[in-house]
């Protein structure tokens, strides 16, 4: 060991900074991120992410499939929200073909899509508390999207990777036990949001780990193409639901939050002002649906024989049903040629679908437009500079989500 130590030179100049991964295993970066970064102690000189680490090659494969099996795909982009991401491709496709949705089935699916921003908003701003030290705001808030999980499993038997609905519209009617759960999620969330925004709010530790950390001015925000909260945050007042309404959201009153510094803490803010419009939204659809009247209080899908899966019962017992039921799931339904982009406000952003047809019964291509991809371009920006536990605390309030990234 003494001869060892002896034939070890140390240089009297050398590097004075380290270079660190963070990721792509490391707990705190919430999915399989790599970034490399070169720290002179605590600061952070430089940050260079590295994207694909689980790239899937979601858009080469529904090349090779028909419409409903992209579906489950779309389920795995932003796993925190699925059925907004599940029914932005079939509103995509109904858009395409020229399907009308019943007026019932456009307000399920508001409460559908709101309940899954809720979830979504619960996740990055729960966690965004872990990253500060603070795990009581996150096992507390972590009940309620048990129980959008559960609102979910009533309606079509899963939870996080969803499939639900049908092009068209929903398979079946919601249940009362779904009903029920609405109602209960509906009562009980208020009084535990507003207990989170009292724990966080106006907590000092909270505000001076966040304030003035991760901020992007309106400017570069839009340079880079963010949408969603991360550009509301920034001061851009631009959300889909309102800008192009889909769903009817235009029958629909509700504020959209803005920030002003587009820093974490605004973020957050912003996150936070969102689920309270969106359980406005879930009540308002709720009495929409009371409303309706007739054959509209009913109807849940639309009349769509090409594209709309028969009834179960109906596969099980008709011939013609189970002809209809394998042409459809097999892709024996050839589409029309065109292209369109048809978008909708995901919980994270503008999630898009870019798709081409060449008149085949698969799409010719079909691009995902994931706000996740466009945010992470400028991750290195917005954590240059600043401390490495920032650069934790940053990841989590831009939420993310690997598998939304790595498309």
């Amino acid at each position: 060991m003494a001869e060892l130590k002896q034939n070890i030179e140390i240089p009297k100049e050398g590097k004075t900074t380290q270079t660190i991964n963070l990721g792509p295993t490391h707990p705190a970066t919430h999915g399989v991120f790599q970034n490399i970064l070169e720290i002179d102690g605590e600061r952070i000189l430089k940050a260079t992410p590295t994207v694909g680490y689980i790239h899937r090659a979601f858009e080469k494969i529904a090349e090779r499939r028909p419409l409903y099996q992209i579906t489950p795909l779309t389920d795995r982009l932003n796993y925190c929200s699925a059925p907004i991401n599940n029914l932005g491709w079939h509103m995509t496709v109904e858009k395409f073909v020229g399907i009308d949705i019943p007026k019932r089935a456009q307000y399920l699916r508001v409460i559908i899509m709101e309940l899954a921003r809720i979830s979504d908003h619960i996740i990055c701003n729960s966690i965004m508390g872990v990253d500060t030290g603070a795990f009581t705001g996150f096992l507390y808030m972590m009940r309620y999207r048990e129980l959008i999980y559960e609102i979910y499993e009533e309606i079509c038997g899963s939870r996080l990777t969803t499939n639900i609905g049908r092009i068209g519209g929903f398979e079946r009617d919601f249940s009362e036990v779904a009903w029920t759960k609405i109602h209960r999620f509906v009562d009980e969330y208020p009084d535990v949001l507003k207990e989170f925004e009292n724990l966080f709010k106006r907590n000092r530790i909270f505000m001076e780990r966040t304030q003035g950390v991760g901020g992007i001015s309106k400017e570069r925000a839009l340079a880079y193409g963010f949408t969603g909260p991360n550009l509301r945050a920034a001061g851009v007042d631009y959300d889909l639901r309102i800008q192009k309404p889909y769903c009817s959201y235009e029958e629909f009153d509700f504020q959209i939050p803005v920030g002003t510094t587009g820093d974490c803490y605004d973020r957050f803010l912003v996150r936070n002002e969102e689920m309270w419009q969106s359980l406005s939204l879930i009540k308002q659809a709720i009495q929409k649906i009371n409303d309706l009247k007739g054959e509209e209080a009913t109807k849940y899908h639309a009349e769509a024989p090409d594209f709309y899966l028969p009834l179960k019962k109906d596969v099980y017992t008709k011939m013609e049903a189970l002809i209809y039921h394998f042409k459809i799931i097999m892709g024996e339904v050839d589409i029309p040629a065109g292209e369109i982009y048809n978008a909708v406000e995901g919980a994270n952003g503008e999630l898009g679908y870019y798709f081409i047809s060449d008149g085949g019964r698969s799409p010719y291509r079909l691009h995902f437009r994931r706000p996740c991809f466009i945010y992470y371009q400028a991750y290195p920006e917005l954590i240059e500079g600043s401390m490495l536990s920032d650069a934790i605390v940053t990841m989590s309030s831009l939420n993310l989500i690997a598998g939304e990234l790595d498309a």
